[in-house]
């Protein structure tokens, strides 16, 4: 029997390529849901193709434009969440940015779905939250991240116990090989080339100032239930080998792979089972050498600042996430040089007051208060 998916953000740079995986693997899955956030156009085609049963867009306008009659869209969050609560679906793939992967995912998790997540921000912002309904109930969360992934497999058949630390890696990002005095005059274009992974722009800039490590550390953190302090970084250009677990008998386990996203995806919509695809293999031989260092933190001031909420907890993962995702945008259109980015971060976050223990509405809440704040200081900035 096919696996029935639901793919939030699919017309994302994630989605897509869940949707190349979905076309790999023929009739084992089988795609019954679609959402977006205002791509009607793509989602149109995405859906003359694959024929969902049901589709969604976030933005009311370009749902109530939507033009096809045999498959009306519903809208708004309520609309996502009420695609991951139908009853033949499987698997849920979040693939969707910012704090609009929140509830669908609660939503779907309480439903007892299969919710494979590529959404940082659902576990950064709201990690307990998701861990209590883990607990509550019977769905299952398992991670889509290249780096996650890896971790995850690394753990399959060992016991928690002997877990010492873990290792992401981190590639660098386009700007790795810029002086620091130089990256003040660095252009969106420049910061968007990553070396190695085809990726959607809020990351890819995530991943020239750090900050997505930052974040992956803090997913990690409630993923595997491991305290921040077990968590290490370590620089590795060629993003092969995706991450590593030292265990207590001082054994290491890696999981390598050639820098291809489809392959995390389809290990999180096969598992436990692996599927035989048409990737390109992995030759060591060819690649030749792997090159491992440690992470300049004064280069990277927004992977400071993301450890720093983390270890904060209460709103200001929340506060972080959506400052950043301000800020980024205020960089790829122009409005701040890139360097301007970690100043405002920190603004925002010293202006926030805690709420320790949060639930969903104080999380959303002190989300939207970062986003106002952080336009504020947008608006504010001196043009460069």
């Amino acid at each position: 029997m096919p696996r029935n998916l639901v793919i939030l953000g699919s017309t994302g740079s994630v989605g897509r390529q869940t949707l190349d995986v979905v076309r790999m693997l023929g009739d084992r899955i089988r795609v019954i849901g679609l959402a977006a956030g205002s791509n009607s156009r793509l989602l149109q085609e995405q859906a003359a193709e694959f024929r969902p049963v049901r589709v969604a867009l976030m933005d009311e306008r370009a749902a109530a434009a939507w033009n096809n009659s045999w498959m009306p869209a519903v809208s708004g969050i309520q609309g996502f969440s009420s695609l991951v609560e139908d009853p033949d679906v499987d698997v849920v793939v979040v693939a969707t940015v910012g704090a609009v992967g929140l509830r669908p995912s609660l939503s779907a998790l309480r439903a007892g779905k299969l919710v494979a997540l590529a959404n940082k921000e659902t576990l950064v912002m709201a990690g307990q939250l998701i861990q209590d309904e883990l607990a509550a109930g019977d769905g299952t969360l398992v991670p889509i991240d290249s780096e996650h992934s890896a971790v995850w497999q690394c753990l399959l058949g060992e016991p928690r116990r002997s877990i010492e630390r873990l290792i992401l890696t981190a590639s660098g990002g386009a700007l790795r090989q810029v002086p620091t005095g130089d990256l003040k005059s660095v252009t969106p274009a420049q910061a968007l080339l990553h070396p190695n992974w085809l990726m959607g722009p809020k990351i890819t800039i995530d991943s020239a100032t750090l900050m997505n490590k930052g974040l992956e550390v803090l997913e990690a953190r409630w993923l595997f239930d491991i305290s921040l302090d077990r968590i290490d970084l370590l620089l590795h250009e060629q993003s092969i080998v995706h991450s590593m677990v030292t265990f207590d008998d001082s054994s290491v386990k890696a999981q390598l792979g050639l820098p291809d996203m489809r392959l995390p995806i389809q290990y999180a919509l096969s598992h436990p089972d692996r599927w035989p695809n048409q990737l390109e293999r992995l030759d060591l031989g060819r690649v030749g050498t792997l090159t491992f260092g440690q992470i300049d933190l004064a280069r990277h001031p927004l992977l400071t600042l993301a450890l720093e909420a983390g270890r904060a907890g209460g709103t200001y993962p929340a506060v972080l996430c959506a400052a950043d995702e301000i800020a980024v945008h205020a960089f790829l259109t122009g409005a701040v040089p890139f360097t301007t980015m970690p100043s405002m971060i920190q603004s925002v976050l010293d202006a926030h007051v805690n709420c320790p223990e949060p639930n969903v509405e104080d999380i959303l809440e002190a989300d939207g208060w970062a986003r106002r704040v952080a336009a504020g200081l947008v608006a504010e900035a001196s043009p460069f």
